[in-house]
């Protein structure tokens, strides 16, 4: 349903909810200030353009998702693949893949893909996130230890070594200011949960600096003034050479949004027993970051942190979400100038905090517990990301994941031959409630073989199909294929059949289809097998069979 959630809860909508979710976005605003500002740094652009993405992609993701309770805005998970695109193709590069990501997203909505992501294994999602985490935590010890370095490598191996050898350049204001940031982010939350702990911890850090007149970096020391004004839209200039070039970061980017906007999607349903609308959601984030861009903004999707502040501070609806996104323009607009005095080791230290609750190593050492498939995409994907990018990581992930499965559904389906005799134990709905002496055994006629399927018929099976046919020397007047095991089958399992026609047909030998579901059914006569084996020779069941082939003997005999 490609509704806006917004336009439903309005129906119902009072006067106290109204007061709550106003409350809710601006306790949510206070939270998405600094982080939106570190994401921005950490993403390689200037602080503004995280507070431009949260004003302008916040308010499209609450006013037109399928969410109630969701908070849009830039997120940690974007930091690897926003910083890793300005630097390879400057902002304006960025610019072009996150409009043509918001392009995908809406076409993944649009053709209803929602409810796909569902199917991306959590190995896959636990490794990249892994990963992005501890790239982010690696990105922040320059700022979280006042290091004096001039040019940080953006490889995650090529800094561990840079590190090293500027360890003694140390800041120890920074340092000071740093630890207590940590320490009111960690322990505030055991005092009072009211007052988010990150804002506290942001204005503790940049006023101890301010009244200490402390030698620490600060955002406008760094990066000048934080602009008091949204920016006029700019439209970049798209080019068939850069689209080529942008079209794998902009599906990454895709990817990325509508995994992290869903799966916020999913917990916030948890947390308030409702049920989003995956489809529109998609559609919310594909606009969202066509406009982020435009107005200086990078891209973003739904933050599962910020939406459970906002549940937990009573958001309810969407109202809250852009009321958030209010918050933060009134801020920028009327208190701009003051956010530059935030020291950068604040933001760096509420980073590492972000990296650290993405990085759940509790779930990531469980799931090296996990079968070895699922253990090899989860180390994978986690050492792709670090060692590589996002991009290469989630593609090799992803293969390496359907291959994987395919394998599975491979061993899963087996092929068994049956060439003398048999009972219906089987066949028999609740064998427990029925006597032994009522349990059939039934005889096969000479010259007839039966062999069963069990499991999916799909290119997978394939295979050991005609690896079994091969094994029995098949010199039979009638074979049987019993598919009363085949929930589906596609077009390789089709064509195997054919072809076990096609030599049926050779040597002077009928195939009966027996026992075959609806899906099999429908797929065998669109490809227009049906038609070449005859009704006569698709059975209903293995009964039926036999005595059809008892027809064709009896009739070769004469």
């Amino acid at each position: 349903m490609l509704i806006p959630k917004l336009f439903t809860t309005l129906k119902t909508y009072s006067r106290q909810q109204f007061y709550k979710d106003i409350s809710s976005g601006i306790i949510v605003g206070i939270v998405a200030l600094p982080l939106a500002i570190a994401f921005g740094i950490a993403s390689g652009v200037s602080p503004e353009k995280g507070l431009f993405t949260a004003v302008i992609a916040g308010f499209i993701i609450s006013a037109l998702g399928g969410s109630k309770v969701q908070i849009g805005g830039p997120t940690g998970a974007f930091i690897v693949i926003v910083y890793g695109i300005v630097q390879i193709y400057g902002l304006d590069g960025l610019m072009i893949a996150t409009i043509m990501a918001g392009v995908i997203l809406i076409i993944m909505g649009l053709v209803k893909l929602g409810t796909l992501i569902k199917f991306i294994p959590l190995p896959l999602i636990t490794g990249f996130t892994s990963g992005i985490a501890l790239i982010i935590f690696t990105t922040q010890i320059k700022d979280l230890l006042g290091l004096k370095i001039d040019d940080l490598p953006s490889e995650f191996l090529m800094k561990l070594p840079v590190y090293a050898n500027s360890i003694s350049t140390f800041n120890p204001d920074t340092i000071l200011v740093s630890v207590i940031t940590l320490a009111v982010i960690i322990f505030f939350p055991y005092i009072t949960r009211k007052i988010p702990g990150i804002f506290v911890a942001l204005i503790t850090g940049t006023l101890v600096t301010a009244f200490f007149g402390l030698n620490v970096e600060t955002i406008s020391s760094k990066f000048g003034a934080i602009p008091n004004s949204i920016p006029s839209p700019s439209f970049p200039d798209f080019t068939y050479d850069k689209i080529y070039v942008l079209i794998g970061p902009a599906f990454t980017i895709a990817i990325l949004a509508a995994i992290e906007s869903l799966l916020s999607a999913v917990v916030a349903d948890g947390m308030i027993g409702g049920k989003h609308r995956s489809n529109m959601e998609l559609v919310a984030n594909g606009i969202a970051n066509i406009a982020s861009p435009l107005f200086g903004g990078i891209p973003a999707t739904g933050a599962l942190a910020r939406t459970v502040t906002n549940i937990r501070s009573g958001g309810k609806t969407p109202v809250s979400g852009m009321t958030h996104s209010v918050i933060l323009l009134v801020i920028m607009l009327c208190f701009g100038q003051y956010a530059g005095m935030i020291p950068l080791c604040v933001l760096a230290s509420i980073l590492v905090v972000v990296s650290y609750n993405m990085f759940d190593w509790r779930e990531f050492l469980s799931q090296l517990k996990m079968p070895k498939s699922d253990v090899l995409v989860l180390v994978s994907t986690f050492c792709l990301t670090i060692l590589f990018d996002l991009t290469v990581a989630i593609e090799i992930g992803m293969i390496m994941s359907a291959f994987l499965f395919m394998n599975r559904m491979a061993n899963v389906a087996n092929i068994g031959i049956i060439s003398r005799e048999f009972d219906d134990r089987d066949e028999v709905a609740e064998m427990e409630d029925i006597p032994e002496n009522l349990i059939q055994s039934k005889d096969i006629p000479k010259g007839v073989i039966i062999y069963e399927v069990n499991g999916p018929f799909f290119f997978g099976a394939a295979s050991k199909f005609k690896e079994t046919l091969r094994l029995v020397e098949n010199k039979s007047a009638v074979l049987i294929l019993r598919l009363r095991n085949v929930p589906a089958i596609d077009a390789t399992g089709i064509a195997t059949i054919e072809g076990i026609y096609e030599e049926c047909k050779k040597s002077n030998s009928v195939l009966l289809l027996s026992g075959i579901h609806a899906q099999p059914l429908f797929a065998a006569e669109k490809a227009g097998l049906l038609k070449k084996i005859g009704d006569k020779n698709i059975i209903g069941n293995i009964d039926e069979a036999l005595v059809r082939a008892g027809e064709i003997i009896g009739k070769n005999d004469k």
